[in-house]
């Protein structure tokens, strides 16, 4: 399998690194002499103290992103049309969790791209690259920071923008930004990470080079998952840096089952990506083996709640539906079970999966 992805083009790391984001930002103005458009994870909007961290200067703009439901490409087509009316930014700063950054992600193409976000959903369908585009994580696990997808969900599909323009110019990953995500949440969102990994390294598209950064990645969250507690200050360092890793893992092999029938969750009833993800991950242990019984390991030393019985309130009609959006990822499942996917998987069987949650 050959592939030839860009990569981040610049990372700064380190505790107090979101403070420099100012300095990071002045070659930027001066080179396009244009606003800077900030992205702010709702999370944050009624924080003043954080907000006042953030270097808005007097033409800038801040908009805030609502994240109880994953990005629409209704969604970044208001957007790109609203910010348009006051010309081209000279760059666009995402800050917040995975949806927050495949904002900017999408939005930083649709300034350069005519027409609506859905007719880019899929491989290599954006004809110009974007404006200049860094990504602030505040919570750890989507590999979002470095990966060539902005997902977004469409009227039709739940789909990424993908890409090399899509990957981001600038990332910065400040620790000191995850240390107060919500139990559930950092679980949750830690989990996508372990779960790319998993997915990324048991596969027909796994490499030495996806082996080498799933393994170290998924070393960290074992480590901080059933290891250290969560207030030692190591642990979001180190669930920082296996996001981040694990987002390359995956960039260079593919998802599986779990993320298949997420898609369908997301899609459908809404489902968060990460929680989604959880839930599914959880009645996998037919696929993923050992690797679920981590995952519930895990999910014990945290005392994490994970949904169960949903199930028994889906009608057939939701069942059905969110088969039709996991089984039209071949993608997925071609990594998943091989070039002859079709042979041992049908919709009765994604059906039986969804029965269990």
């Amino acid at each position: 399998m050959f592939r030839n992805f860009k990569s981040v083009e610049k990372t700064a790391y380190g505790r107090g690194s979101f403070d420099k984001l100012s300095d990071i930002l002045q070659p930027i103005r001066s080179e396009k002499q244009s606003y800077i458009l900030f992205c702010l994870d709702e999370y944050f909007a009624d924080n003043d103290s954080f907000k006042s961290r953030i270097p808005i200067q007097e033409n800038d703009f801040l908009e805030i992103i609502e994240v109880k439901e994953e990005p629409t490409t209704e969604l970044i087509d208001r957007l790109r049309d609203k910010y348009l009316e006051k010309g081209l930014p000279a760059g666009i700063v995402g800050i917040g969790g995975g949806s927050v950054m495949d904002v900017a992600k999408a939005l930083s193409l649709m300034f350069t791209n005519e027409g609506s976000s859905t007719q880019y959903q899929g491989l290599n369908l954006i004809k110009k690259p974007g404006i200049w585009a860094c990504g602030v994580p505040t919570i750890s696990g989507t590999g979002a920071e470095v990966s060539m997808t902005a997902v977004l969900t469409g009227p039709v599909k739940k789909l990424g923008l993908k890409c090399d323009w899509t990957v981001l110019n600038q990332i910065v990953l400040d620790p000191d930004l995850i240390a107060t995500v919500p139990d559930n949440q950092w679980f949750y969102t830690g989990m996508d990470c372990y779960i790319h990994c998993v997915e990324s390294m048991t596969g027909d598209f796994k490499n030495s080079f996806s082996e080498a950064y799933g393994f170290k990645a998924l070393e960290m969250c074992r480590e901080v998952f059933l290891e250290l507690d969560r207030t030692d200050p190591r642990s979001d360092e180190l669930l920082m840096v296996a996001s981040y890793m694990g987002g390359l893992s995956l960039t260079y092999s593919e998802v599986g089952v779990c993320h298949a029938l997420s898609y369908g969750m997301s899609k459908i009833l809404h489902t968060h990506h990460g929680i989604a993800n959880c839930i599914a991950f959880y009645h996998l242990e037919d696929v993923y083996g050992d690797y679920v019984q981590e995952f519930k390991s895990m999910i014990s030393k945290h005392n994490i709640d994970i949904p169960q019985g949903m199930s028994e309130s889906w009608d057939e009609a939701t069942i059905d539906a969110m088969t039709e959006v996991a089984y039209n990822l071949p993608h997925m499942w071609r990594h998943a079970f091989g070039e002859n996917w079709e042979s041992v998987l049908d919709r009765d069987r994604i059906k039986a999966w969804y029965r269990r949650m």
